[in-house]
């Protein structure tokens, strides 16, 4: 699990769940908004993950 260097709009999480599901970026963001409508601690979870998942390696030529 890594967070997206490609697929991000504010911290790149959806993204990274995305490539590591293989699944496209914007399912997994509709996905995590209709979550978010439910009560729970959704944002919390995803700052933690913005926190401690790490930013997938660069790539070099």
């Amino acid at each position: 699990m890594h967070r997206s260097r490609n697929h991000k709009i504010i911290a790149g999480v959806c993204g990274g769940i995305a490539e590591t599901f293989n699944m496209p970026p914007t399912l997994v963001r509709v996905f995590w908004v209709l979550l978010s409508l439910i009560p729970g601690p959704l944002w919390v979870a995803y700052v933690l993950m913005w926190i401690f998942v790490p930013k997938a390696p660069a790539v070099r030529y």
